[in-house]
């Protein structure tokens, strides 16, 4: 089994530890037969108790009965060993010919057992196939493990293969056994060679001219890389923000002290704060620190007509500025010059975004995906719309994230943020992944950047993941896609 252990840092990062549990010398509750045991393993509230183990690596303790007496000489080990740099997945297909019978009356009925080397010397058992029914010669069906379970992502791990004769009552004859490491595995079977000697090494010993108990041949390698966030950003693929306000008249008359957006020289709004706040934490992520800075729901110059998709700074052909503090200022030199209006209409703003995505994806690479943050005081009114626009945005390269802006009830905002279920379109289309993040600020106006940060981005980079594993696109600089195989079955 795997467990998270949280770094505490402003992303995602999490630590992947694998705890391996045994016992020995447990009681015997059963009058015939040996016991069956099972392990519940239960989280305590206290988080001191999952440190020592990680820390310690290997911990033995007595197992104690109800009253807390002793059970006996029983004992269990839990042994921890990280694996957080699961880098992807195998498939394998093996058989085998002219195994030896071990059945008096019929053939041996034969499953293959996978065990990998542990850094403290003992065997882990990461697969066992199903039984092939009298069969000297069985063809077992193909399985997927990943690289952290097959080897902890050391190619160079030892790796032992046991074949066994099948017996209903749990007594399986040992038919023989061989050695080998998921890199000679790869070369081997790169070059048509990947066939190993089944051995017993008591016949071996016995007789002079014994030279196996049957041949295991792998079929079929297939190695599929997983990629992480960081490996796409160092790859060159470059994050580009669009921040879009909301300027309805929902928010109220900025000459007006209650109003979201009101107009202080000494004090900044709730806007404001919310674009400071969060956008300095999504700066971190664009490549070149140069947002996209759009309103919708205001009457603008000059005309004073309703727009739904406009540039803050009134540049329709290069709607960008320099970093946040260029957005705080377009934002502050706009406002004067537009009446807040309505209605709060925001899949014109997606759909114009995901243009711009869907224009990225033609590349066929991995080198840029769009982050669109939207900072709103409340419930949206093309609801239908804005699902339908998210939906299609979700089979393209960019992530939507959702700032609520004041003290309004947002509990229909929820239904965007697919946490609780896949959202769908308004025909019933289910979005291919989750890509809208909803936040509401009041929640984090006093929090620290490493709390903003995780809150708002927590979701970002295995999105970015998500999508361009979809694509089987790998980062730019590897030049293959996901899980192409080479001559090796390696991409």
């Amino acid at each position: 089994m795997s467990a998270g252990v949280g770094r505490g840092a402003a992303g995602p990062a999490v630590a992947k530890v694998e705890l391996r549990l045994s016992c020995r010398h447990l009681l015997d509750r059963d009058p015939l037969t040996k016991s069956d045991p099972s392990v519940a393993l239960l989280q305590p509230s206290a988080q001191g108790r999952w440190t020592q183990i990680v820390a310690q690596k290997k911990v033995t303790r007595p197992l104690l009965l109800k009253l807390g007496r002793k059970a006996g000489k029983s004992t269990i080990t839990v042994i921890a060993e990280d694996i957080s740099r699961n880098n992807g997945y195998v498939e394998l297909s093996f058989q085998a010919s002219n195994l030896d019978d071990k059945d008096l009356f019929s053939k041996s009925d034969p499953f293959l057992e996978l065990f990998r080397a542990n850094q403290d010397g003992s065997e882990q058992l990461v697969y066992r196939t199903e039984v092939v029914k009298n069969n000297l010669s069985p063809v077992w069906e193909p399985f997927k493990l990943s690289l952290s379970s097959l080897c902890s992502c050391e190619e160079t791990r030892p790796l032992k293969g046991l074949v066994w004769d099948h017996d209903a009552r749990g007594k399986h004859d040992f038919i023989g056994a061989f050695s080998t490491t998921f890199k000679e595995m790869q070369e081997a079977f790169a070059q048509g060679q990947a066939q190993w000697d089944c051995v017993n090494p008591k016949y071996q010993q016995k007789k002079r001219s014994y030279k196996n108990s049957g041949v295991v041949v792998l079929t079929d390698l297939k190695l599929h890389r997983v990629h992480s966030f960081l490996d796409y950003i160092m790859g060159g693929c470059q994050i580009h923000c669009t921040v879009a306000i909301d300027f309805t008249a929902s928010n109220g008359d900025p000459r007006n002290s209650c109003s979201l957006h009101h107009i202080n020289p000494y004090q900044p709004n709730e806007y404001l704060r919310a674009l400071v706040a969060v956008g300095e934490v999504c700066q971190d992520y664009d490549s070149d620190k140069r947002f996209s800075a759009l309103g919708f729901g205001a009457r603008i110059p000059p005309n004073y007509e309703v727009s739904h998709d406009f540039a803050i700074n009134f540049n329709p052909q290069d709607d960008e500025c320099e970093g946040i503090q260029g957005v705080v200022e377009a934002y502050q030199s706009c406002l004067p010059r537009v009446q807040l209006y309505g209605p709060t209409n925001v899949a014109p703003i997606i759909s114009k975004v995901a243009r711009m995505a869907a224009a990225e994806e033609l590349t066929g690479e991995a080198s840029k995906y769009y982050i669109l943050l939207i900072l709103t005081d409340g419930v949206v009114t093309d609801m239908a719309d804005t699902r339908e626009a998210i939906v299609r945005a979700s089979h393209l390269p960019m992530s939507i994230i959702i700032v609520g802006v004041g003290n309004a009830d947002f509990t229909d905002m929820q239904v965007l943020d697919g946490d609780d279920g896949v959202l769908r379109s308004p025909r019933g289309e289910p979005a291919l992944r989750d890509i809208v993040q909803f936040v509401p600020f009041r929640e984090l106006k006093n929090a620290s950047p490493v709390a903003l940060a995780k809150c708002v981005l927590a979701e970002v980079p295995r999105q970015v993941v998500e999508y361009y594993s979809h694509k089987e696109l790998p980062p730019r600089s590897l030049g293959t896609k996901v899980g192409e195989a080479g001559p090796s079955g390696a991409p």
